[in-house]
C-alpha cells in the first residue's frame, strides 16, 4: 500500500502540468442541514468538469514514458473519460479514437471534440457502454493502438487516487467519512487504496445508481457480474459490469456500505444543488450528496467529504430532470380519468382543484363507452398532501380514475 501511496503522490505532482488541484469546499447549507462538517471535493471544477482527466493523463503519461513510439490511443466512454482522453491527447500531441455510445448527451460529444481538436476522432456506436467498449477493443486490436480503459487499469486507478492525495492535503486531517460514487469503480478504488494506507481510520460509503448497481452485484456474486439491464439516465455511472482490477480493490467492502440512489431522487438532489447552491452537477456527480439523508444519524457531528465527480450536465435535459424530481417528490401526478359525457362534468372536475393545483396535461385518449371518455391528466401542485384532498373529492363524486404516475409501462407510452 505504501508503494501505491507514493506512486499516487508522484502522479498528483505531475498532474500540476495540466491544472491546479480542484477545490475542497465546506458547504454551509449541507453542514447546517445535517449537523456535520460537510465538505465537497469539487471534481466538477476540473478543466474537463470531471475527475476522469486524472486517470487518462496518468495512464497516457506512463505509456508514453515506456513506449515513446506509441502515438495512437483508443478509449470507450459515455462522455467524461472521453473528454479526459481528448484533453490528454492534445496535451501530448498524440492521436485518439474515441468510441462513445449513441445515447451520449450531445453536450459531452461537443465538449470532447472541443478538448481534443484535430487530435481526436469520435465514433458513435452501441446503445449501452458495454457494446461501445467491445467495439473499441476490437478496433484497438485491429489497429495496434493502446487502449485506455475508463476504470479497469492500474495506471488509471493510480491517477484517480490523486483525488484523495489532494483531499488530505487540503483538509489537513483525515475525514471521518468519505462518500464516493461508483460506476466502473476506478475512482472508488484509487481513493480507498490511498486512504486505507494514509488515513486508515477513515470510513467509506459507496453510492451506485439504482439502475446500475454493478458493485452490489459483484459483492453478492464474489466477482464482477454483468447486469442484465442498465438504466442509462446516470450516464456517468451506468456501467453493467465492475472492472476486474477495481473489484480486487473493493472486494472487502461490506454490503451495508453500498447505498443505491433512485434515478428520480437524484434529480431532486441535482435541482436542490442548482437552485440553492448554484452548483451544476450531472446525475453521477450528485450521487454522493443524494444519500446524505440516509446517513443523517451516522454523520452527525462528523467531518464528511462528498466527492462531486462531475458537472457535465446538458441543460437541454433540465425539463426531464425537473419532471422526474416533481414526480419523485409527489408534487406532480398523472392519472387517467373516466370522464362522464354529460354537460357540466368537466366543470365539476375543475371545481375540485385547489388554489395551488395546476393542470399540466389534459388530453382525451378515446371514448371508452357511449357515456364516458378517458382523459389523461397531469397535475402539478405545491405540496404532495394536496393530492389526497383531490382524490378524496373524486371518490366522493364517484369519478373513476387511475393514478399512473409510477406505472412504468403506461407512463412510457402515454407520458
Amino acid at each position: 500500500m505504501t508503494d501505491f501511496a507514493d506512486a499516487a503522490r508522484q502522479s498528483t505532482k505531475r498532474l500540476r502540468e495540466l491544472f491546479p488541484r480542484t477545490p475542497l469546499q465546506r458547504n454551509d447549507y449541507l453542514s447546517r442541514r445535517y449537523g456535520a462538517e460537510i465538505w465537497l471535493k469539487r471534481e466538477d471544477l476540473s478543466p474537463v468538469r470531471s475527475y476522469k482527466l486524472r486517470g487518462a493523463f496518468t495512464a497516457m503519461r506512463k505509456v508514453r514514458a515506456a513506449k515513446p513510439e506509441q502515438t495512437e490511443f483508443v478509449c470507450a466512454s459515455a462522455g467524461n473519460h472521453a473528454q479526459g482522453v481528448a484533453f490528454a491527447c492534445k496535451h501530448f500531441g498524440v492521436t485518439g479514437t474515441i468510441f462513445m455510445p449513441v445515447t451520449t448527451p450531445q453536450q459531452k460529444i461537443d465538449k470532447t471534440r472541443a478538448f481534443g481538436g484535430d487530435w481526436v476522432r469520435i465514433v458513435l456506436t452501441g446503445d449501452y457502454f458495454d457494446k461501445t467498449l467491445g467495439a473499441a477493443q476490437a478496433f484497438c486490436t485491429e489497429k495496434g493502438a493502446h487502449f485506455l480503459s475508463p476504470f479497469d487499469d492500474e495506471d488509471v486507478i493510480e491517477g484517480q487516487a490523486s483525488v484523495a492525495v489532494e483531499m488530505l492535503d487540503q483538509l489537513g486531517q483525515a475525514p471521518d467519512l468519505v462518500i464516493l460514487p461508483v460506476g466502473g469503480g476506478g475512482l472508488a478504488s484509487g481513493v480507498t487504496r490511498y486512504l486505507r494506507s494514509e488515513a486508515p481510520q477513515t470510513e467509506f460509503r459507496f453510492v451506485e445508481p439504482l439502475g446500475g448497481a454493478s458493485l452490489t452485484a459483484a459483492l453478492a456474486g464474489q466477482g464482477p457480474v454483468t447486469l442484465k439491464k442498465v438504466n442509462s439516465f446516470v450516464d456517468g455511472a451506468a456501467v453493467a459490469r465492475l472492472g476486474a482490477r477495481t473489484f480486487e480493490a473493493l472486494k472487502m467492502v461490506q454490503a451495508d456500505e453500498v447505498l443505491l440512489a433512485p434515478e428520480d431522487r437524484i434529480c431532486v438532489t441535482m435541482l436542490e444543488m442548482l437552485n440553492i447552491e448554484g452548483i451544476v452537477l450531472e446525475p453521477a456527480g450528485a450521487l454522493s450528496i443524494d444519500v446524505l439523508p440516509e446517513l443523517a444519524d451516522l454523520i452527525a457531528g462528523k467531518t464528511v467529504v462528498c466527492v462531486t465527480s462531475g458537472g457535465n450536465f446538458d441543460f437541454e435535459r433540465l425539463p426531464e430532470v425537473k419532471e422526474r424530481a416533481q414526480r419523485y417528490s409527489g408534487v406532480k401526478k398523472y392519472f387517467i380519468l373516466r370522464m362522464p359525457q354529460r354537460p357540466g362534468a368537466l366543470r365539476e372536475f375543475l371545481s375540485m382543484l385547489g388554489p395551488d393545483d395546476d393542470i399540466a396535461r389534459f388530453e382525451y385518449l378515446k371514448k371508452s363507452a357511449r357515456n364516458f371518455g378517458s382523459v389523461l391528466i397531469g397535475i402539478e401542485t405545491s405540496r404532495a398532501e394536496n393530492f389526497k384532498l383531490l382524490f378524496d373529492q373524486l371518490d366522493e363524486a364517484a369519478f373513476s380514475y387511475r393514478d399512473i404516475t409510477n406505472d412504468d409501462i403506461l407512463s412510457e407510452f402515454l407520458i
